[in-house]
C-alpha cells in the first residue's frame, strides 16, 4: 500500500491522520504543505482544492479529511482490520490553539 499524507507540521488534523496511520504501524510519505510549495502545488493538483489534511492511498484521493475519516475508509475498503488500540493523538480535532 502507498500513503501520501499532505499535512501541516504542527496541526490538530494532520497529527490526528498521523497517529491514524502511526497506530496501524502504515509507512507512508509525509509532505509538508506549509514549508515546500511543491508539496503544496502536488496537493492542490491532486484534490482541486487547497484544504488539509489530504491524503492518498494507493490513487484514491481523500481530501480535506481527519484521522478518523481515514481510518473508516482504511478499514471500509478491506485494507486494515479495525483496532480499539488508541491513537498517540485525537484524531478528530483541530488544535487546542485553534
Amino acid at each position: 500500500m502507498k500513503i501520501i499524507a499532505y499535512l501541516k507540521p504542527v496541526c490538530g488534523w494532520s497529527n490526528g491522520v498521523r497517529a491514524v496511520l502511526q497506530k496501524y504501524k502504515l509507512p507512508y510519505e509525509d509532505r509538508d504543505i506549509i514549508n515546500n510549495q511543491t508539496d503544496f502545488n502536488e496537493m492542490v493538483r491532486k484534490t482541486g482544492q487547497r484544504l488539509s489534511p489530504s491524503v492518498e492511498i494507493d490513487g484514491k484521493v481523500l481530501a480535506d479529511v481527519s484521522g478518523d475519516e481515514v481510518e473508516a475508509y482504511l478499514v471500509s475498503s478491506g485494507l486494515i482490520k479495525q483496532s480499539d488500540a488508541p491513537a498517540a493523538a485525537p484524531t478528530d480535532r483541530a488544535c487546542d490553539t485553534h
